[in-house]
């Protein structure tokens, strides 16, 4: 039995810096790095997971390159169980190449690949059943899977009796609600960043935010705020608090949402309030920041607690 499915987009990152101009047409200039790294929103919280110690699954599609080979290895070597990734001949595994200039401004070049043909028809859902929770990861950047799809599956998660959860990504096509409406009957947790809340509710107080989405059927409410922590809205009749998170230096803050919902989840999974399981995410989301990459600072559960008691 798994404690988490996550199902949603998988991106191959490849680094370089500095980068302070494109060097004239078939010439060549050197940097000082090159580095691949794994990213994503559905790996880097299955990851995450995984490190904190839940029973972690991924559900997704990656191609058959070397992209998609080098994904799958980390997350075999984070335990993660890959019997649900869908590869696909022909198709390129989704990737970035992420251009660093020397102050630390980085430019992106994304080719959508595999995530943007990933549907519900890949869903294997023998996992879903072996699975306690059901995490969204990526809503927005799935053009196959957002909408009614998403909704499907979620759906059918529910008739399963999982517990499921959605997270957004920024939608720069405009789509917002028109997208995310029909899976929402279909979320337990509901975990948005700020900004992502404000465009799909077209509010601008976290608890107007979270009635708007109670309004659409979501059970709990819970928006990311950043280096301010986080909104929690058990129950539409709670007057929602307002979570702090953790003091700390951020380095980089790639990975920063997706951090916070494993460390939310994981705190379900175990057992947790909603509340406590917040202040899981901030403290788990504060250690993301504090290292370079999505998923480098994560610490084991047991590391997590002990932050959480000597800083509160």
């Amino acid at each position: 039995m798994f404690d988490i499915a996550c199902i949603g987009i998988l991106v191959a990152d490849v680094i370089s810096k500095p980068v302070d101009s494109i060097t004239e047409r078939g010439k060549l200039r050197f940097v000082d790095s090159i580095k691949l790294y794994n990213g994503g929103c559905a790996m880097s919280a299955a990851i995450d997971l995984a490190i904190l110690g839940s029973k972690t699954a991924i559900i997704g599609k990656i191609g058959s390159d070397g992209f998609g080979g080098y994904l799958k290895s980390i997350l075999e070597k984070h335990a993660v169980n890959t019997g649900g990734l869908v590869v696909s001949e022909g198709t390129d595994t989704s990737a970035s190449v992420v251009l660093v200039d020397s102050g630390g401004e980085r430019t992106f070049l994304h080719c959508k690949g595999a995530n943007d043909e990933f549907t519900d028809i890949d869903v294997d859902f023998n996992i879903i059943s072996d699975s306690r929770i059901v995490f969204v990861a990526g809503t927005m950047l799935m053009n196959k899977f957002d909408g009614e799809p998403c909704a499907r599956v979620l759906k059918k998660a529910k008739e399963m009796g999982r517990i499921t959860a959605l997270d957004t990504a920024w939608d720069d096509s405009g789509r917002w609600m028109k997208v995310l409406e029909p899976a929402l009957p279909y979320v337990d947790y509901f975990l948005p960043s700020v900004e992502e809340a404000r465009e799909l509710s077209g509010e601008t107080q976290p608890s107007k935010m979270a009635d708007k989405f109670f309004d659409c059927g979501v059970k709990h409410v819970v928006i990311k705020l950043g280096s301010e922590g986080c909104y929690c809205r058990p129950e539409r009749e709670h007057q929602g608090i307002f979570l702090p998170t953790f003091e700390t230096k951020a380095v980089d803050t790639t990975g920063a949402g997706d951090s916070f919902c494993a460390g939310f989840l994981h705190g379900i999974a175990i057992g947790k309030s909603i509340e406590e399981a917040c202040v899981i995410g901030n403290a788990v989301g504060s250690h993301c920041v504090r290292s370079v990459g999505a998923t480098t600072g994560i610490k084991p559960y047991s590391e997590i607690e002990r932050f959480i008691r000597i800083n509160t």
